[in-house]
């Protein structure tokens, strides 16, 4: 068995810094102006990347779930909502939001949020929203839901969910950054990781490993990743098991880790043993695509005219069928591991200074898999990579 090494650093990383305050009164001033458009009084949030980042509270206290965190948006004011054990927490530093403790469990926490609305709106209808909808999974309470649907004039709250990716859809350049540290950390730990492998190996030992030299190398959190092992028969959302590396297997990685609360979703591969020479052609013709596409996209082109583009130079290039498990080859990124747009034939959305897009076709051939996840950070005038690119020459495990 060879042995197996962590890179220590010499230095660590420092966690990330607080997001500066004009940036979170910013973000404030863009989610008021969406209410005032959707007609919406007060946004109730319960997603945590919601939370996150309108109160950039990233704290520990979402491991209990019994004394959740809330906050609550009005078009004049803002508090996050928590148990009397939050507040030494809360009150290390400045805040931009009005701390309310309630002491209890979640029934004392819904009360506090229906008590705090019915104090900061007046006696006129009142129209709520809650963080419910399309790639948002807010903390779930039907006591949160019925409490908040008495108060509201229409006895039902609506979804936040469009007006908030309205807000969030379009990143800052201190947003930008903090991404990009993220997807050196992965990438760094990838090469790392990769040169401690050997036939043999387990799929299991080598995600420990991975994992590991993540969070040596600066990660926050390193969500579960998918590791897997395979000659032809991918299941990418198997997580890893007992399978050895094998003569021929490709390795196919996804990553999660975050750096300030932005998750590094890429994914990278390798080979087990020495390529024949049309693996190495394919891997060299699908990473030029990749990266070419990425290159091509503009703000002002909409994500249906992206997909339109690469269908079209993917039939150009006679590479054989993409892989059509799912009916995009990208999407957006930020706070969450994926978020809108979809770069699909059917997003017809427009593509804006600010975005983060991932662009990742894959190709399934003969046992082998290709896909380079690249992230791309829209500007004015074209995009700048926030991935480190993925390796110029196919990894090989020998």
């Amino acid at each position: 068995m060879k042995a197996l090494q962590l890179e220590i650093p010499q230095v660590f990383r420092s966690p990330a810094p607080a997001v500066p305050e004009a940036e979170m009164q910013q973000r404030l001033a863009n989610i008021r102006r969406e209410m005032v458009k959707a007609k919406i009084d007060v946004i109730v949030l319960t997603d945590k990347k919601n939370v996150d980042y309108f109160t950039d509270y990233q704290e520990l206290s979402w491991d209990h779930k019994a004394r959740p965190i809330f906050a609550a948006i009005s078009l004049a004011d803002f508090a996050l909502f928590g148990s009397l054990g939050e507040a030494r927490t809360v009150e290390l530093r400045p805040r931009i939001f009005e701390p309310v403790y309630y002491s209890g469990y979640l029934d004392e926490s819904v009360t506090a949020v229906a008590d705090w609305i019915k104090g900061k709106t007046d006696t006129s209808p009142r129209h709520i929203a809650v963080d419910y909808g399309q790639d948002m999974f807010g903390r779930g309470s039907l006591g949160l839901i019925e409490e908040l649907s008495s108060l509201d004039a229409q006895g039902r709250v609506k979804s936040a969910a469009d007006a908030i990716w309205k807000v969030r859809l379009t990143k800052s350049r201190f947003e930008a950054e903090i991404n990009r540290v993220a997807y050196e950390i992965v990438d760094t730990a990838f090469r790392q990781t990769i040169k401690n492998a050997y036939i043999g190996m387990t799929e299991y030992e080598l995600y420990y490993l991975m994992q590991a030299q993540t969070y040596l190398n600066g990660a926050e959190s390193a969500e579960p990743i998918a590791m897997l092992f395979s000659r032809g028969d991918f299941a990418y959302a198997r997580t890893a098991k007992e399978r050895t590396l094998e003569e021929g297997h490709y390795v196919w990685t996804d990553f999660r880790a975050t750096y300030g609360g932005y998750p590094a979703d890429c994914n990278r591969i390798a080979r087990a043993g020495e390529p024949a020479d049309w693996e190495i052609r394919t891997y060299g013709a699908v990473r030029s695509l990749t990266l070419d596409l990425a290159g091509q996209i503009r703000p002002g082109m909409t994500c249906s005219e992206v997909y339109k583009l690469s269908d079209q130079m993917w039939r150009d290039a006679n590479l054989g069928t993409v892989y059509s498990a799912v009916s995009r080859i990208g999407h957006g990124g930020g706070m969450d591991v994926t978020e809108p747009p979809s770069l699909s034939a059917a997003d017809a959305t427009i593509i804006e200074p600010g975005m983060v897009l991932h662009i990742e076709p894959k190709l399934e051939r003969d046992g082998a898999v290709f896909q380079f996840e690249e992230v791309v950070f829209v500007t004015e005038s074209g995009v700048e990579f926030l991935s480190t690119l993925s390796p110029e020459a196919l990894p090989v495990i020998r």
